[in-house]
């Protein structure tokens, strides 16, 4: 999810930035693409262009950290691809939206002819004041997460939450099952709090 906010807001910005040109309209089609393929489809493509015929990478498994870092962090490169690819696309789309509607404020036009900075313009005026739909979008992402977390691991053999899960639907071991949807609607409540206390950074007018 990290990784999903991080490419997916820089990406919004961008396409804000650049509405209307060819990097927007790109940006674009990547966003509505990227959401709209289900995620054992880019997980099956991306073995298949990265793992069978260039060969950069491994096609399924999982390697411990103990058994070296590269080794880990490669076969993990492509499950967490496309695991963040549908994520990037709403995250990057939500955050294009949220900035076109604040960079068109008179403010910000007002900060222009002030003469501030783009960066100053894009990070400081509008990406802080876009910020509250952006962050609400990460949080509810979260939700989704947990789904294509089980294709994923399904989709390249790795043994994590989301198989254990179907394993345990299929020898119906409720005591697992009770356990793993405890502690995922813990996390998400968790995450959906500390979004919420976000918003008091981001928008001072907000108060608990």
């Amino acid at each position: 999810m990290l990784v999903s906010a991080t490419v997916g807001v820089s990406f919004g910005i961008i396409a804000a930035w650049r509405a209307g040109g060819v990097i927007d309209r790109v940006l674009t089609a990547f966003s509505a693409i990227g959401f709209s393929v289900p995620v054992f489809v880019v997980g099956y493509f991306l073995i298949y262009l990265f793992a069978i015929k260039a060969k950069w990478l491994p096609v399924q498994g999982y390697v411990s950290i103990d058994e070296g870092v590269r080794p880990w962090i490669a076969q993990l490169i492509l499950p967490a691809a496309s695991l963040s690819i549908a994520y990037i696309a709403l995250i990057a789309r939500m955050t294009r939206a949220s900035m076109l509607e604040v960079l068109l404020e008179d403010y910000m036009r007002t900060a222009a002819a002030k003469g501030a900075s783009t960066y100053a313009m894009l990070f400081h005026h509008a990406l802080r004041n876009a910020g509250v739909p952006i962050m609400t979008v990460i949080g509810i992402s979260f939700a989704y997460l947990v789904s294509g977390v089980v294709l994923t691991e399904t989709v390249f053999n790795i043994p994590g939450i989301g198989r254990l899960v179907v394993d345990a639907i299929n020898n119906r071991d409720y005591a697992i099952i009770q356990s793993v949807l405890m502690l995922t609607s813990g996390l998400y409540v968790l995450i959906n709090l500390a979004v919420d206390l976000t918003y008091t950074f981001i928008d001072p007018r907000i108060r608990y």
